[in-house]
């Protein structure tokens, strides 16, 4: 997918897409390194968007480990399918984790990685979404999500903030990548 289409679908929904451009294969390679992918059967990306985590996601992937992703934005769901077609795929909210599993009878899973902008997402859908995914996340499961640094002082990266120092064990951030456009950083949680 190039630059232009990932703009528009920005100016089409702002507070869904959450960037101009899409994520760096530099922030990618700093979010994906956080995962251990050897004892690894299911992971879960919420917001893949283009795909550039998924690429790297895909490469590490063995037989045996399951690979879901959520996207809402429908243009971006059907280039992932299309880009993807050995991975899964749901053209729904993150909010709908729990029914998404139960569909593929999944009890719970190991790995979130998360493209979601959680500084302009509604509160109540940042409670949510992180209640499905802490409900199915393993003990010593990892979630890894970003930040942008300018939207740091926005009330919803405040509360996300608040909300993962309080639910997971351990919580670390990854240097500033500075290499995207926002730069950006990993929170990577360990439950």
């Amino acid at each position: 997918m190039n630059r232009l289409t990932f703009s528009a679908q920005f100016w089409r929904s702002p507070r869904t897409v959450g960037a101009v451009l899409p994520s760096s294969r530099a922030l990618s390679a700093a979010m994906v390194n956080a995962i251990d992918f050897g004892p690894l059967r299911t992971i879960v990306e919420f917001g893949p968007g283009t795909g550039v985590m998924t690429a790297d996601i895909a490469a590490r992937l063995r037989p045996m480990q399951n690979y879901l992703g959520i996207e809402l934005n429908v243009v971006f769901y059907k280039q992932l399918v299309q880009r993807f077609p050995q991975l899964l795929f749901f053209n729904e909210s993150a909010v709908n984790l729990t029914e998404i599993l139960g569909r593929k009878g999944i009890a719970e899973i190991d790995a979130v990685l998360c493209g979601l902008p959680w500084a302009s997402l509604p509160i109540s859908e940042q409670e949510r979404i992180l209640g499905a995914m802490l409900q199915a996340l393993r003990p010593g499961g990892a979630f890894v999500t970003f930040a942008y640094l300018q939207g740091l002082l926005l009330p919803g990266a405040w509360a996300l903030r608040r909300r993962l120092k309080a639910n997971f064990a351990a919580v670390a951030t990854k240097k500033i990548v500075w290499r995207n456009f926002p730069p950006a950083f990993a929170y990577v949680c360990r439950r």
